[in-house]
């Protein structure tokens, strides 16, 4: 929860970088109107940076996400939630 809720102020770059779209049609009866043209899922990513106790940057924790984007009756496309939110646990190669 606290990835999701830190993602928040960096949404514009979040979907500049989404990749991966996919569509779904909208079956639920409550969706009717503000996704009456379905749904697109995108995949993207995030990092959050992590600071010692001096304030020092040590460094980034990165996140994948699903973003969910519903196509509402007016035809324009409405970021709906951030989904499955997952740390990256890869880690790099050493140098």
């Amino acid at each position: 929860m606290y990835a999701k809720a830190n993602s928040s102020s960096i949404i514009k770059e979040m979907i500049e970088i989404a990749t991966n779209k996919t569509f779904a049609e909208n079956y639920a009866q409550k969706h009717h109107t503000d996704a009456k043209f379905g749904w697109y899922r995108y995949d993207t990513r995030f990092a959050i940076p992590i600071y010692d106790d001096a304030g020092e940057l040590v460094r980034y924790n990165v996140f994948k996400s699903r973003i969910l984007v519903r196509h509402a009756k007016d035809r324009k496309l409405y970021l709906y939630d951030i989904l499955r939110t997952k740390k990256e646990t890869s880690k790099p190669l050493e140098q």
